[in-house]
């Protein structure tokens, strides 16, 4: 159902928040056990779903997501639960704060259900490197979830919250929603606060949304967008004026994707172009550069992101507890950071994150969106032991659009032996619109 008709539901007593709320902890009960999605839950979300139901019954003003339900991702601070990145470093750590993102959601009378599974510290690409076990993928259970934000898209999945909420540093919703057969937006690079977000990389983490449709995407981007104070970061999206005829780029991913991934892409976007008299336009871009200099980054901002989990101020000291990838992360950083004094890596890697962005401004001038696969290949098996340049070679189609700030959202494609194959939008910065209205438009197509 989607989330307008369901609001128009419990703002006229069709459907409770009480029953809402209720439901989705009756399917949690059942099914968490075999998913490990949700870590921990939200004791007082009945307790707000039914001064919601009051507010409607004293026909009192509401918020525009009045008794809907968000899952969280356990790096975006909550107040009073626990917000652990999905490591043994924060197994304890219970949030003083509400993030923006989490504020606005409040001030909308939006209900949080509980926080949910990832990648320990968003250090992974799989969903398997949580402290607490690996989730799994509602869409395909032998199969991973992705990550980082497997836990977000995952209860997507399985239906069991109304939208959720995760954070992409490199394709960490885009990702899983391309595994678990859902949407995942990263939105342009400051359209979202990240205040009250515990950082991976900040000069490229997005806070972003996962839900069943583009329609719902929308809906959560416009309440929770905009300039924060707290986030000198945001800026104001303003609102693009749609086009009745797009000219779309598709990126020559020949050498990056499996054929069968490359063929279905290509053949459901020509489809799709000449049914709407959109015109195609074969284009280039540098993924021979972008996970390398994306991963440099990465390493050495992460590595000065962890020197407050020293053991002292809050959770435990880093280094002792986290597991094998954050451990990895952690030392490449430090190495690298041992060389700045000669400028040897981080200042090459701002060129390129620069030559990527300029790049795509050039690109833009020539189409107005961009389509590519959101991954270069099936979901592997769960426990499969892959290499880590196969590992990270998974992000070359999410990577570049992080590195240049834009938009980017995934939504289902189709299946491949029952493995889901999301598209990949992009559009200019601060154009969410235009990807919303062309997401809407293949949405339709495909159904």
């Amino acid at each position: 159902m989607a989330l307008s008709k369901k609001l128009i539901d419990i703002k006229s007593g069709k459907l409770t928040a009480v029953q809402n709320v209720s439901n989705f902890l009756d399917k949690i009960e059942k099914s968490n056990k075999e998913l490990n999605i949700y870590l921990h839950l939200n004791p007082e979300a009945l307790k707000k779903a039914e001064e919601i139901d009051l507010k409607i019954k004293n026909k009192k003003s509401l918020g525009k997501l009045a008794g809907l339900c968000v899952a969280v991702k356990s790096n975006i601070c909550v107040e009073g639960l626990i917000t652990n990145c999905a490591s043994k470093v924060l197994e304890d750590f219970v949030a003083p704060y509400d993030a923006t993102i989490i504020k606005r959601l409040k001030e909308e009378d939006a209900i949080i259900l509980g926080m949910v599974n990832m990648d320990e510290f968003a250090c992974g690409g799989s969903g398997e490197t949580s402290a607490f076990g690996l989730t799994k993928n509602p869409f395909n259970k032998e199969v991973i979830p992705g990550g980082s934000s497997s836990g977000s898209a995952a209860a997507i999945s399985a239906n069991l919250c109304d939208f959720a909420i995760g954070s992409d540093t490199g394709g960490s919703i885009r990702n899983p929603a391309s595994h678990c057969n859902v949407v995942g937006l990263k939105p342009s690079y400051g359209a979202i606060s990240r205040y009250g977000l515990l950082d991976l990389s900040m000069s490229l983490d997005c806070i972003g949304i996962i839900t069943k449709d583009i329609e719902d995407s929308k809906l959560i981007f416009d309440i929770v967008k905009g300039e924060d104070d707290l986030d000198t970061t945001t800026k104001r999206i303003t609102e693009t004026k749609l086009k009745e005829k797009y000219t779309i780029g598709f990126v020559n991913i020949e050498n990056f994707a499996t054929s069968e991934i490359e063929k279905l892409v290509k053949n459901k976007i020509n489809n799709f172009a000449k049914n709407n008299d959109f015109t195609i336009k074969e284009i280039d871009l540098p993924l021979d550069i972008a996970v390398q200099t994306y991963y440099l980054m990465v390493y050495i901002e992460f590595f000065s992101a962890t020197r407050k989990y020293d053991g002292r101020r809050f959770g435990k000291l880093i280094e002792d507890f986290a597991g094998t990838e954050v451990l990895r992360r952690i030392l490449g950083g430090k190495e690298i950071s041992k060389a700045e004094y000669e400028g040897e890596y981080y200042r090459e890697a701002i060129k390129a994150k620069e030559y990527i962005r300029q790049k795509f401004e050039e690109l833009f001038k020539e189409v107005d969106l961009i389509v590519l696969p959101t991954v270069p290949k099936l979901a592997s098996n769960l426990g499969e032991k892959l290499s880590l340049e196969e590992v990270y070679a998974q992000d070359v189609f999410t990577t570049p659009i992080s590195l240049a700030g834009i938009p980017g959202i995934s939504i289902p494609l189709d299946s491949i032996d029952k493995k889901a194959i999301g598209i990949q939008i992009v559009a200019p910065y601060g154009a969410e619109d235009w990807i919303f209205d062309l997401g809407k438009k293949l949405e339709k197509s495909l159904d």
